[in-house]
């Protein structure tokens, strides 16, 4: 099936012109999250110029114009062929809007306006709520960055505490979520929305996202690591020689991970790893990541600190922490939220251990289990010009005052240090910038500039 952006909308958007005031002219809408039930404060925002690159740099067709037409017909939905082929004739197929954003990368607190949308031709002034469904998707990369921006500050925090090296941050959080997701989509812009934390993904097509809209060269790194498949393929009885050919294979790569829960974990570790491998663990040039799958993750990963320091000994850092020697480490990532990371750093941490230990995957906890209303995302009107007059409008229903809406022209500005959306238009410290307008790009960001963005402000967390 081919894109047609005119066909990217909902049904019921394509009978909204007529029913607009007569003489209306323009139509300006803007874009927040509206709150949580979380204890997330402050949303990351990321994904709109891999949504404009993707599907607004194109031009629509007269082949488009006659395929919507054709569906709406048959849809039984009404069709604007005079205000599409305007748009075809007029804009040479790009759509007529300005859409202006904050810096993507931000870190902006709940109830701010994020981004704005208006139609920059009278004669097509329905288009930029045209664009709501496509736009409002944005919704996802946001609260994918957000959850793992959020993540980051809990294991940064106990890595200040516990490590003498913070900047192991950028690879204790690895995304697992490609397999987990709905769509192939899913996986491109949520793995590129998580690598604006951090630099760990076996999410390829994240990677390949984030390289190709955000021009970076590698935006993220894996390692060789076993399955469950090949290691029972060695069967119970030669389980031994499992490990040991993943040490004879990778022992000069400098780093990859065995998984050990195919039977039983503990004697895997207390008669393998700390039997006959353990010298070969103690020669190896490479760090050993150990990964347990099962069982209760704080309880687990705390078993495997504490068998593994009885096997290769520990040193005491700076802090008074201890880190395992020889390199052996432990990654979980089975059954990890972030509640779940926080849970089990605070106790691997109470019993003196270096969180520079441990490394985490998140797989569906960091892709899937989120909607548009983890962090209550909406695209609203408020403003319209009718025959040369602006009208603030606003939403503001009585029995749900969180759905209560912004109205006129919105300016985001920074004052003594805090986001602060005010009802100014084209303020001179306006922090939303004309990202788009009228099919050109105005506005681009590397990955680079949205992690050092990203990585400006700190949560307080409960």
């Amino acid at each position: 099936m081919d894109y047609n952006t005119i066909l990217d909308t909902d049904s019921y958007k394509t009978s909204h012109g007529p029913q607009f005031p007569p003489k209306t002219e323009k139509l300006y809408s803007h874009f927040e999250a509206r709150g949580t039930d979380t204890n997330i404060k402050s949303t990351v925002f990321f994904g709109l110029q891999y949504i404009i690159k993707k599907f607004l740099k194109t031009p629509i067709t007269q082949a488009h114009v006659e395929e919507a037409a054709e569906f709406c017909k048959n849809h039984g939905v009404p069709f604007n062929r005079e205000g599409w082929e305007y748009i075809l004739q007029e804009y040479n197929g790009y759509i007529p809007v300005r859409i202006k954003a904050v810096k993507e990368g931000t870190v902006v607190p709940l109830k701010n306006t994020l981004m704005t949308i208006e139609s920059t031709d009278p004669k097509v002034f329905w288009v930029g709520s045209y664009l709501e469904t496509m736009l409002v998707r944005v919704w996802y990369p946001i609260t994918v960055a957000t959850i793992s921006w959020h993540v980051k500050q809990v294991i940064m925090r106990s890595l200040d505490k516990t490590s003498d090296d913070p900047s192991e941050i950028y690879f204790k959080l690895h995304d697992f979520g490609a397999r987990g997701v709905s769509s192939l989509e899913s996986s491109e812009i949520g793995g590129a929305a998580h690598l604006v934390n951090f630099k760990g993904s076996d999410t390829i097509m994240g990677v390949r996202c984030a390289n190709k809209y955000y021009n970076e060269p590698m935006s993220a790194f894996s390692i060789p690591a076993s399955e469950h498949d090949t290691m029972t393929a060695w069967t119970r009885d030669n389980e031994l020689g499992a490990y040991d050919n993943m040490l004879e294979t990778y022992h000069s790569n400098g780093i990859f991970a065995m998984v050990l829960d195919s039977y039983n974990i503990w004697n895997a570790i207390d008669n393998i790893i700390g039997g006959p491998l353990k010298q070969k663990i103690i020669d190896t040039e490479a760090v050993v990541v150990i990964r347990p799958d099962s069982g209760d993750p704080v309880e687990v990963v705390l078993k495997c600190l504490q068998k593994l320091e009885a096997i290769f000994g520990s040193t005491a850092n700076s802090k008074g922490y201890r880190i395992l020697n020889n390199n052996v480490r432990v990654i979980q990532g089975d059954g990890c939220t972030p509640q779940m990371v926080e849970n089990i750093l605070m106790v691997i941490n109470n019993n003196g251990y270096s969180t520079t230990n441990v490394a985490f995957g998140m797989g569906g906890g960091l892709l899937q289990k989120l909607n548009r209303d983890t962090f209550k995302f909406a695209l609203k009107g408020a403003m319209v010009t009718i025959d040369g007059e602006d009208v603030e409008i606003w939403k503001s229903p009585i029995d749900d005052k969180v759905k209560v809406s912004k109205k006129g022209y919105q300016s985001l500005i920074l004052e003594n240090g805090e986001y602060k959306t005010v009802n100014v238009k084209d303020h001179p410290d306006d922090l939303l910038e004309v990202v788009y307008e009228n099919g050109k790009i105005l506005r681009e960001q590397t990955l680079e500039e949205i992690r050092n963005l990203s990585e400006q402000k700190k949560e307080v967390l409960i």
